[in-house]
């Protein structure tokens, strides 16, 4: 496994992290993590090298924080890596849910302290307020006091914003950025990054295989590139060695969720390092970018920030369908996949609320996008 620096920190971090936002789940139900398949994975990360684990109040439903802290002890790794996780700041009102909701991850995670304490999902929305309610003193508190090691932010908006957040607190530790060959002018993008990085901040990037969209079997114009490609590697591994080629990364998130997802990518960090790719490997990503922007209609990374959906819908999901449809160039699965699900679940139940929205990282116009999927894949109107 290679390490690197963590910004100003004085200990290294594995290239590749272990994002716990994505465990195996039993019948595609959130709630109900695979424990014995996770528990085998987080294991197998931690015996190759992996030290950096993440995690936040709402994943998997509020699942995935007992779980990993369960783990973590139980299997005697906790003092062997970082512990991450984040503040659900949407849920703040008062200065006292700071200490509220940080005693209530500690108890849940089962440990004294969290390594890396990251407010969640920061963005111009939510960002005045916590300035406003003192977040960066009461941090500061709770480092002193030992129950936070470092602290920062995790972040989905554009880069005025991220560089507002960076310059108005002066104790920032560490920032989360979406990153990926793809977003490289997207959200912080590579101008936030390198801003980031020579302030001194650890960079944590999440999504560096787009929300998992990396992972799947690539249509023919991507399966041409990598053919021609001068050295042989999968999709995932270039995907992976380009976002741990940038010298300012510290450390790559992967939401792994099959145990083929660890090893692959455990083998792939092994292998990584900084500025090791040569103009002809870029060049390379520079096509598979080209191509791919191409294919895919709707910018969802399955976040999942903007469920649930009061009208039912699971947004992550159809919109995925659609986005296959055309990346892949196979119409007819998707619509079998988008028909089989309750008719309540359906595009056309969606009540134009806009509370999906306002939560979206990455701003898709959902309202209008849900009138194109189900015109798209739902049964045609009867005559």
């Amino acid at each position: 496994m290679e390490y690197r620096r963590f910004g100003r920190m004085d200990w290294k971090v594995s290239a590749l992290g272990f994002g716990a936002m994505r465990l195996p789940v039993i019948d595609r139900k959130q709630a109900a993590i695979d424990e014995p398949l996770a528990g085998r994975m987080i294991a197998y990360a931690v015996e190759h090298g992996v030290n950096y684990f993440d995690t936040a109040y709402g994943y998997h439903e509020g699942r995935s924080e007992p779980f990993v802290g369960r783990v973590l002890k139980e299997g005697g790794y906790r003092d062997k890596v970082k512990l991450a996780t984040k503040m659900p700041i949407w849920l703040v009102e008062t200065a006292a849910d700071f200490d509220r909701y940080l005693n209530e991850q500690l108890q849940k995670l089962q440990t004294d302290h969290i390594d890396c304490y990251l407010l969640h999902g920061l963005n111009q929305r939510f960002w005045p307020k916590m300035r406003d309610l003192g977040v960066g003193n009461w941090a500061e508190g709770a480092v002193a006091d030992g129950r936070i090691g470092h602290f920062g932010f995790s972040f989905h908006d554009d880069f005025d914003t991220f560089k507002d957040i960076i310059d108005t607190y002066d104790n920032w530790d560490i920032c989360q950025i979406q990153y990926n060959f793809m977003d490289i002018e997207y959200q912080a993008g590579t101008i936030g990054l390198k801003y980031a990085a020579d302030k001194g901040l650890a960079v944590v990037v999440m999504e560096p295989l787009r929300g998992g969209k990396f992972t799947k079997a690539p249509p023919q114009k991507i399966k041409d590139i990598l053919e021609k490609a001068p050295r042989k590697r999968s999709l995932p591994e270039w995907a992976l060695q380009w976002v741990l080629d940038q010298p300012e990364v510290s450390v790559a998130l992967s939401g792994m969720s099959a145990m083929e997802h660890v090893e692959e990518n455990c083998g792939i960090a092994a292998q990584s390092a900084k500025n090791a790719l040569s103009a002809e490997e870029m060049e390379i990503i520079a096509q598979l970018r080209d191509a791919y922007k191409g294919l895919s209609p709707i910018p969802c990374t399955k976040c999942e920030y903007c469920m649930p959906c009061t009208g039912g819908i699971n947004i992550p999901y159809v919109f995925d369908l659609y986005n296959e449809a055309f990346i892949y160039g196979d119409k007819a699965m998707p619509r079998v996949r988008y028909r089989q699900q309750p008719e309540e679940k359906w595009g056309n139940q969606c009540t134009e609320c806009g509370a999906c929205e306002n939560m979206c990282p990455q701003h898709i116009e959902i309202i209008e996008w849900m009138k194109k999927v189900h015109a798209f894949l739902g049964p045609k109107p009867k005559a």
